[in-house]
């Protein structure tokens, strides 16, 4: 079972989605929940069906105390590499909430942040505490209907099943029809 809280503090969590993708932007998002929340399902988003992440989102949604979503386009991520546009998209998402945070969680072991709000980076933390759990599904369900999208005027990469990720089929396309805008150029993509 997930920890609601790892302190005392207005807490928010933090994670991203998107950063082993060959393409699309890296999305990340930051919640902060009640510290009463309570909800068995919540987890980190990787294991969950995408159908169960998008009924959690509708709750996360409905009962965070707020939150912030933020895509960072492939052409930031090219300039300034994955890495740091994670944690570009991370400290925006943060930025971005109406309720500034006292303390903030991250998901994974590196983070730089822009403001004075204290942090604590996490190890498989979207698997540990539930602020960066409903982050991490905030994100990847963002991400994944911006892709849903992007399909639509690209079906030849089959962006609906695979998200960006580096799949056969995906390479596959890549090989055949070249890459789009939305393509990391600096990533390999064959």
């Amino acid at each position: 079972m997930l920890i609601n809280s790892y302190s005392k503090y207005i807490e928010c969590g933090t994670d991203e989605a998107g950063r082993g993708c060959l393409a699309g932007p890296v999305t990340a998002a930051a919640v902060i929940l009640p510290k009463d929340f309570k909800n068995q399902e919540l987890n980190d988003s990787k294991i969950l069906s995408e159908s169960k992440r998008n009924d959690l989102k509708k709750i996360i949604i409905e009962k965070a105390i707020d939150y912030s979503i933020v895509h960072v386009p492939v052409q930031i991520i090219e300039e300034i590499n994955i890495l740091n546009a994670s944690i570009l998209a991370m400290n925006k998402a943060i930025g971005n909430l109406k309720i500034v945070p006292e303390f903030v969680i991250v998901d994974g072991n590196r983070f730089n942040s822009k403001s004075k709000i204290p942090f604590k980076c996490i190890i498989k933390g979207d698997a540990k505490y539930m602020n960066i759990a409903a982050a991490s599904i905030l994100a990847k369900t963002s991400r994944d209907e911006l892709m849903l999208s992007l399909s639509k005027k690209f079906p030849s990469y089959q962006w609906d099943k695979n998200k960006g990720y580096p799949t056969k089929n995906h390479r596959m396309a890549i090989s055949k029809y070249g890459i789009t805008k939305h393509h990391r150029k600096k990533f390999k993509l064959l």
